[in-house]
Order: structure tokens, then C-alpha cells, then sequence
């Protein structure tokens, strides 16, 4: 507790002199001493992302704009967050085995459906309930709607939390423009094993009036087969509808509705031998996910240069539901039954937030205050019909299927957080503490032909104190060092308390970096070293029946080095102008430093992963050229007491090494710079070489994931 009671001591100490420095420029300019002129106030610091604030931003920090990833070729989120140093997006596989849901994981971090980062749209979070489910098995928010991805890696556990461990990552939606501008989109997957076709169309449409009053209609879909031969369509279509108005020239009021509904089947793993006899086929007719999302916020933003306030609420509401079919064993070893998991969520919160400009001398200071209330509540159902001969012919979708648990659960939380920037000639430390207090409680009910077997309410208040503190330092305009420590917080789960397991707690841990970024007229860098301590990490492993196992594993370590670079040629020789090369790299070393595998890799991430790539413009046309690379992941089993860390693989296909694969992708583009309404078209070609590679996944369907394969695609595009 020694780092937390230093950090909060400076957070608290800075706060302090911050007013007497306010009051003394004050007097500075009665008596008429020269003082600077007072600087900016920032505020909310996700807002209108740019690399200039990657340059300042003492931390890992990478921005993704509107332009890059339309000249990237990128088609999905995964294909985005791929171009990002430590963010490692497994394909589509388990119960997140479809479009409908997004793993990504941080340094190390687990990466089914998401639970370490902080994911938000426009600082909402995307999560169905931020405290007690911070999954993403239900991702609401698709590509053709996202203006700008922002991705924090550290130094951002006080502004925002909990499950923050792996960073903030903000998608940023398409703002609403000064000028009437309509634009329509389709794109097109085409899978070469199979043929199979996937559209994406997108529409957006909006504006500004002379009196300040604009909105904006955006709508984005995936409808289509993937490339595996059967149980793989996606349907999804998300609907978002903005408002603005300036009230004022410093008041501003922003409004947004967001619809999100999607259908994934959801093919499933192969066992060894599937996968041998045919990687493309599902042996799995039934399984699949759906679920909706509907959203609405509000926001008020008033800024005069030194004062930043800002009151941003939101409601959510959102529903998820699912079919797996388990394998049974013992006496029922060959049968199978339909497992069904309908969950309702919803969540309010509130968040003020107040950020002020002091000046003394050299000495700029901006203290910033906030507070979030936020109140959730869940209901889930389990459901099972009984076993059955899958030779029989019988649809287990028309069996009865009697509820065997019941869970209720709900959460009121308050955080209250302050920081302070302060900049002394190059100069800027920010110290900062968060406060979390949380009141959790699930009430669960199992049942066996509709008769209540047994009944518990576990319940949980918790409270963290959560410092950080970080410095950078600005070598020149283009060239910033920085580090910083932060401490991060994960609550207790929904089915942390409904878990029969014993011993399980909230997890905190501690981050490190040390870095640098670069921005100069050629050439952009970044370089950033980390190091993460869990103190005792929380893993959810399954069983071939599916029946989850939460399990401690003891304190983890993730450290490792991430690194960006890009250098346009032309500067070197005109005839190289408009050709650009780029590539990134992450090494990570993930390791169990507790229990039965302590000392080896944590499961389901690459300890190399990278990128090289190559752009040319010569007048309206863009080639894009690049290679992606991992090397191999483990799924070693459950680190229980005694239990053996398998490299080799099973004949389930869920355990043993994944080996290292790289890809080649291709994009050809005609898209003029300077006529904003001219048509643009490109088509391309990811995986190039039909390369093979796989995953897998030790979930309820899980098994053996075949990758994606040689895959064409296209994409038109209009505005006026």
C-alpha cells in the first residue's frame, strides 16, 4: 500500500497548489507583470482524437482516423484493431464464433470476447453491463459507422474503468458535418473455398444549419454466408441517429439513438479428426447467437478556453440469447442435448466531469474532477432439453427445454476520480487517483423439473483506491518521451458469484511503461516498453460438456516491447513520391508466475506479432500492399492443482500448440484526393496464397477454427 498512500499524496498535493497558483496570476496581472497567455483547457481528452494528442499523451496511444482505414482496405473492427501494436484479434471462434461478437486481447491479456479493456462508442461503454458482464460476445457496433479508433493502452486507469487492465478503446462515431452531405457504400466478401458472398452496406446522411442545429443518420450492416460450408450467416444491422445543437458559442448539446440487432450462426469447433477429414465443415447444426442493443445519451459540453465542463448520461438496454449444442459422456457419451442461455441487461449512468486552467510563470496547471454513478442490472436463464441420438433426425429445437437456473443480478457503483496536468517548461506530470465503491449481488435459483432445488444470494461491496501517475517529456515539436504507473481494478463478476468455485476475488493490477512517440514530416515511430503484474489473475475454462470452471490463477506477468514506424519515400528522391512504408511489432512474454504452470505462457496470445506493409499513390489510384505475422499460441489445459500443461494435441482439438502463420493481402483503389464526390472503387485480396492456418477454442463449442482463407473482396463507394 506504500505506492498507493505516495501516489495519492501527490495527486492530492498538486490539487492543492493548484488554487493559490490560480490566485497569485490573478494578482500577477492586477499589478501588471508580464504572465503567459493562458493555454487551452483540454477536458475530456478522447475527444477529437488526432496525432497531435498521440504526441502528448504520456502513454501508449494509437489513433486510427477515417482516411487510414479506408486506404488500409480494412472491412471490420478486427481488421482495424490488427493494425495496432499489443492488440491481438482472434478470429471469430467458440461461443464468440461469429460476426455478432469481438475478441481482442492486450499484451498477454485473455482475448475471448473482450473482458480486460475498457471498450466504448463515443465514451459509452459497449459492454452488456460494465461491472458485472464486461463481455463483448455481443459486440453493437459495426465498421461503416466508425469515424476514428482510438486505442490507450496505459495511463488511462483513472479517467476510466473498471476492466481496464488492457487499455481504453473508444470507437469514435462519424461526426455530423457543416455542409448537407449524403454517402452510400457497399462492399462485398467473396470466400474462394466456397464461393459463399458477404455484403456490407453502409449510408450516412447529415448536416448543419445556420443556427447551429445538425443530425445525422448512419446505418451499417453485414448480411451473408462465411467460408465455412454451413451454420456460418451473419445478419446484422446497426442504426444510429445524431443531434446537435450550439446553444451557445461555448455551450454545446449533443444527442444520439444507437439500434443494434445481429444474428451469427456459429459453425463450431472440429475435433482432430473433423478437422482432417474437412477444416470447412460444421458439424453443428443448431448452434448460433443473437442478440440487440438499443442505447440513448445525452451530452453537455461548455468550454470558454479555461473551464471545461462536461455531464454526459446514457441508458442501455440489451438483449442476448444462444444455442449450444453440448456433448454429453459418461452414460450419455455419443448423445448430445441443446443448451439455450437467454440474458437481459440494462444499465443508467451519469458522468460529470469539470477541468480548469491555472497559470503561474512557466507553470500551467489543469485540474480535473469527475464522478460516474452508474446502476445495472442483469437477468439470465440457462436452459437444456434432454439428451438425444443425433441419428435419430430429431430437431432438438422443437424438445422441451426446462430452465435449470435462474440468476438476477444487479450493481450500483461510484467512482470519483481527480487528476492534474501540470506542464513546467517541456515538461508534463500528471498524478491522479481514482476511488471505486461497489455494491454487487446475484440471486441464484437452480431447478430440476421446474421444482427449486436450491437457492443463494451472494452478495459483494468493494472499494479501491486507484493512483497513477505519469510524466512526459516534449524533446522538440515532434519528438516526446514519457512513463507512467497505474494501478487497475476489476470487479467481481456476475458469475464470479454464481460460481460454485471457491476463493474467487476481485482482481487488481499494476502497469508500467516507458516510451516514446515520434511525428516529423517523413516519418511517424513509436516505441513503448511494459510490464503488468496481476496480483491473482481470473481464468474461465470449460469443460467438453460445457460447464464453466473459474479458476485463480495465481499472479500473472505481461511485459514486453511494442513498436510502429512509417516513412514516406518521397522525401528521398522525387521519383519515389507517394510511396510509403510502414510496419509494427509487439513482443510479449505472458507467463504464469503461480500455481501448477507457473513459469510458462499464458494461453490463447503470440509472444511475436507484427506487420510490414507498403502504400502507393501515384494520382487517383492507391495500392496497398502487407503481411501479417504471428508466431505460435498454447492452449494448454486448466492450471488445476496436478493438471499437466499440454503442448501436444488432444483428440478434441480444443488443447495442444497453435502453430505461427503469416498472410499476404493486396488492395487496388480508385480514390481521388481532391473531388470529394467522386465514385471510389477498390477490390483486393486477403490471404493472398491460401494460406492454412487455425485456432482453437476449449468453450462450450469449441475445437478446431480453420482461418479465413483466400478471399476476394470489393467496395464501391458515392458521395453528393
Amino acid at each position: 500500500m506504500l505506492y498507493n498512500r505516495n501516489a495519492i499524496r501527490a495527486a492530492l498535493l498538486a490539487t492543492v497548489t493548484a488554487v493559490p497558483a490560480h490566485s497569485l496570476a490573478q494578482d500577477a496581472r492586477q499589478e501588471g507583470t508580464t504572465v503567459l497567455d493562458t493555454l487551452t483547457v483540454t477536458g475530456n481528452w478522447l475527444d477529437a482524437p488526432n496525432k497531435e494528442k498521440v504526441l502528448k499523451h504520456a502513454g501508449a496511444r494509437t489513433i486510427i482516423d477515417r482516411k487510414e482505414i479506408d486506404e488500409s482496405g480494412a472491412s471490420n473492427i478486427r481488421d482495424v484493431l490488427r493494425q495496432v501494436p499489443g492488440v491481438q484479434v482472434q478470429d471469430s471462434n467458440g461461443t464468440g464464433g461469429s460476426d455478432v461478437s469481438l475478441n481482442l486481447g492486450v499484451r498477454g491479456l485473455t482475448s475471448r470476447l473482450s473482458p480486460r479493456s475498457t471498450v466504448l462508442m463515443d465514451g459509452i461503454p459497449l459492454s452488456y453491463a460494465p461491472y458485472g458482464q464486461p463481455q463483448l460476445s455481443l459486440f453493437p457496433l459495426l465498421l461503416g459507422n466508425v469515424d476514428t479508433v482510438d486505442v490507450v493502452r496505459g495511463a488511462g486507469s483513472v479517467r476510466y474503468g473498471p476492466q481496464n487492465v488492457g487499455g481504453i478503446i473508444n470507437f469514435v462515431i462519424r461526426p455530423i458535418p457543416q455542409d448537407f452531405t449524403t454517402d452510400l457504400s457497399s462492399g462485398a466478401e467473396i470466400y474462394g473455398n466456397n464461393g459463399h458472398v458477404k455484403a456490407t452496406p453502409s449510408f450516412f446522411m447529415g448536416g448543419t444549419n445556420a443556427d447551429g442545429l445538425g443530425a445525422a443518420l448512419l446505418y451499417s450492416g453485414i448480411h451473408g454466408e462465411g467460408y465455412r460450408d454451413s451454420n456460418d450467416r451473419s445478419d446484422i444491422d446497426d442504426f444510429i441517429l445524431k443531434g446537435a445543437y450550439d446553444l451557445t458559442d461555448i455551450d454545446k448539446l449533443g444527442v444520439q439513438f444507437h439500434h443494434y440487432s445481429g444474428e451469427g450462426k456459429m459453425p463450431g469447433g472440429l475435433t482432430t479428426a473433423e478437422y482432417a477429414d474437412d477444416p470447412y465443415q460444421s458439424t453443428r447444426r443448431y448452434d448460433d447467437f443473437e442478440g440487440r442493443r438499443n442505447d440513448f445519451s445525452l451530452r453537455y459540453q461548455r468550454d470558454d478556453g479555461e473551464n471545461n465542463f462536461e455531464l454526459l448520461t446514457y441508458y442501455v438496454n440489451s438483449f442476448r440469447g444462444s444455442h449450444v449444442e453440448q456433448q454429453g459422456t459418461g452414460a450419455s457419451a455419443g448423445l448430445y442435448r441443446l443448451t439455450s442461455a437467454p440474458r437481459s441487461y440494462e444499465y443508467f449512468g451519469i458522468e460529470p466531469r469539470y477541468s480548469r486552467v491555472f497559470e503561474l510563470g512557466g507553470i500551467t496547471q489543469e485540474v480535473t474532477i469527475g464522478y460516474r454513478y452508474l446502476w445495472e442490472e442483469s437477468s439470465e436463464i440457462a436452459a437444456r432439453t434432454g439428451f438425444y441420438n443425433r441419428a435419430s433426425g430429431i430437431d432438438p429445437r422443437n424438445l422441451p427445454s426446462p430452465t435449470y437456473q435462474t440468476s438476477d443480478g444487479g450493481t450500483t457503483a461510484h467512482a470519483f476520480y481527480i487528476d492534474d496536468k501540470i506542464e513546467i517548461g517541456n515538461w508534463t506530470i500528471t498524478p491522479g487517483v481514482r476511488y471505486e465503491m461497489i455494491d454487487t449481488h446475484n440471486d441464484v435459483t437452480n431447478l430440476t423439473g421446474g421444482r427449486i432445488t436450491s437457492e443463494f444470494s451472494p452478495q459483494i461491496d468493494a472499494s479501491e483506491v486507484l493512483p497513477t501517475i505519469s510524466a512526459a517529456y516534449q524533446v522538440n515539436p515532434s519528438w516526446s518521451v514519457f512513463a507512467n504507473a497505474g494501478v487497475s481494478f476489476g470487479p467481481q463478476q456476475y458469475s464470479h458469484l454464481a460460481s460454485t468455485t471457491e476463493g474467487l476475488h476481485p482482481e487488481t493490477a499494476t502497469t508500467y511503461e516507458i516510451g516514446t512517440h515520434y511525428q516529423g514530416d517523413s516519418w511517424s515511430a513509436e516505441l513503448t516498453a511494459f510490464n503488468i503484474d496481476f496480483d491473482k489473475e481470473l481464468y474461465l475454462g470449460r469443460t467438453i460438456v460445457g460447464e464453466g470452471i473459474w479458476t485463480d490463477l495465481g499472479a500473472t506477468k505481461h511485459r514486453g516491447i511494442e513498436a510502429a514506424a512509417r516513412y514516406d519515400l518521397g522525401g528521398i528522391a522525387s521519383q519515389l513520391e507517394g510511396l510509403s512504408l510502414y510496419a509494427t511489432y509487439t513482443y510479449t512474454a505472458a507467463t504464469y508466475e503461480a500455481g501448477a504452470f507457473k513459469g510458462h505462457d499464458l494461453p490463447f496470445y503470440s509472444r511475436n506479432f507484427g506487420s510490414i506493409g507498403a502504400s502507393y499513390r501515384y494520382n487517383d489510384w492507391l495500392i496497398n500492399a502487407d503481411v501479417l505475422a504471428q508466431s505460435k499460441q498454447r492452449s494448454p489445459g486448466t492450471a488445476t492443482e496436478g493438471a499437466e500443461y499440454v503442448t501436444d494435441e488432444d483428440p478434441t482439438g480444443r488443447l495442444g500448440d497453435i502453430p505461427g502463420y503469416a498472410t499476404a493481402n493486396l488492395r487496388i483503389a480508385y480514390q481521388p484526393e481532391d473531388n470529394k464526390n467522386a465514385p471510389k472503387l477498390a477490390f483486393g485480396v486477403k490471404n493472398l496464397f491460401d494460406k492454412e492456418y487455425f485456432t482453437r477454442a476449449t468453450d462450450n463449442n469449441g475445437g478446431k477454427f480453420v482461418g479465413q482463407p483466400r478471399t476476394f473482396f470489393v467496395n464501391a463507394s458515392v458521395a453528393f
